[in-house]
């Protein structure tokens, strides 16, 4: 019966041959490491996302006087509804550290040069949208950690004269966090942003298939330079095949991530979710200690350690618009970073002021 259907699959799309083109037969670099498997752990960490968030929505109320209760009895009244709601919270959490990470490691290789401009722009545009996704899901639980962390989040548009205050106003549906912000943020969460990611990974799938895998610019041919004057699949003959040897080591990256979300959930359940997470969204009564999620630290400290908030949100909006477009600002030839002490030094810098900044704001 089985060997009915593969044939009856075979005649019709040619199964055979595609698996060899795109898995026993497709060759990668020989010299490939385990940074290059981030990107199919972010895969797997939204796919998570994804199945555990629809889960959430059946029994989920997006309105300001059921949505904290409705998220209590998930946790407490939904059989295995805690699992689903840790699975999703944690994993919000590690997959912007997944996705960041991958994009470290793609400056890091320079895998951004040139034919893969556009791979690295769909993929920036990609990171904006997971932090989109963290802070437009973060107001779903309505909780006072939720309502006060989106409020100072949402207000930092107002720096901007003359258009700052409708920002502000627009993002939040009213003049402060509403029921109104609730249901545009929980349209954004479940609707526009999905629909906008799925899209974006199609495409950046697409680039990377059909130019390439990038050789890592260390270890043995990490230095060949090939003249792009035309378009060209970049292969590897001499490579070792994606499948199984390369899908082996994805697999046990994914491992690892699952790994390191369920320690988190048993045995350090509460790093993401303090007590202000467990206490219903008051407007009338301001934490004394509120703050934004840990991936919005930085840019929240920086913009209290510089006395101008317009300067702040400016300089950051320029960094921003300066990692995005970096490909084509990035003319050297050389791809190995280790050579370059100059652009080294700056990437190592700038790390640890992000990481600096995040501990400041923390504390």
């Amino acid at each position: 019966m089985l060997k009915a259907i593969k044939n009856w699959i075979e005649v019709r799309i040619g199964l055979d041959e595609l698996v060899r083109d795109q898995l026993t037969e497709y060759r990668i670099p020989r010299n490939i490491n385990l940074f290059y498997s981030l990107g199919t752990v972010a895969i797997a960490a939204f796919s998570i996302q994804v199945l555990t968030g629809i889960v959430l929505l059946v029994y989920y109320v997006p309105h300001p006087d059921h949505a904290f209760k409705s998220v209590q009895g998930i946790m407490m009244d939904v059989p295995y509804g805690w699992l689903f709601r840790q699975v999703h919270a944690v994993g919000s959490n590690l997959l912007v550290i997944v996705v960041a990470l991958h994009m470290l490691s793609v400056f890091f290789m320079k895998s951004y040069a040139k034919p893969r401009e556009m791979t690295w722009l769909v993929g920036f545009a990609m990171l904006l949208l997971t932090l989109t996704f963290c802070l437009s899901g973060y107001l779903l639980p309505w909780s006072q950690l939720s309502y006060w962390a989106t409020t100072i989040v949402t207000n930092m548009p107002t720096a901007f004269p003359y258009i700052g205050d409708y920002l502000t106003e627009f993002q939040r549906g009213s003049s402060q966090v509403s029921g109104a912000t609730l249901g545009r943020f929980f349209a954004l969460h479940v609707m526009l942003l999905p629909a906008l990611l799925v899209m974006l990974l199609g495409i950046h799938l697409f680039l990377i298939r059909r130019i390439g895998i990038s050789r890592p610019p260390f270890g043995p041919g990490g230095q060949e330079r090939v003249e792009w004057t035309q378009f060209h699949h970049e292969s590897y003959p001499d490579g070792m095949p994606f499948y199984p040897h390369y899908i082996a080591k994805e697999v046990f990256m994914i491992m690892v991530y699952l790994s390191a979300m369920f320690f988190i959930i048993a045995f350090l359940p509460t790093l993401f979710s303090p007590a202000d997470a467990n206490i219903p969204a008051d407007p009338f009564k301001t934490p004394a200690h509120i703050k934004p999620e840990w991936y919005f630290l930085a840019p929240y400290q920086m913009l209290r350690v510089i006395p101008s908030k317009f300067l702040g949100i400016t300089l950051q909006m320029i960094a921003i618009t300066v990692l995005f477009f970096w490909p084509f600002l990035d003319r050297k030839e050389e791809r190995n970073i280790l050579k370059r002490p100059v652009l080294l030094g700056g990437f190592i810098g700038a790390l640890l002021v992000w990481i600096g900044l995040t501990i400041w704001g923390n504390f």
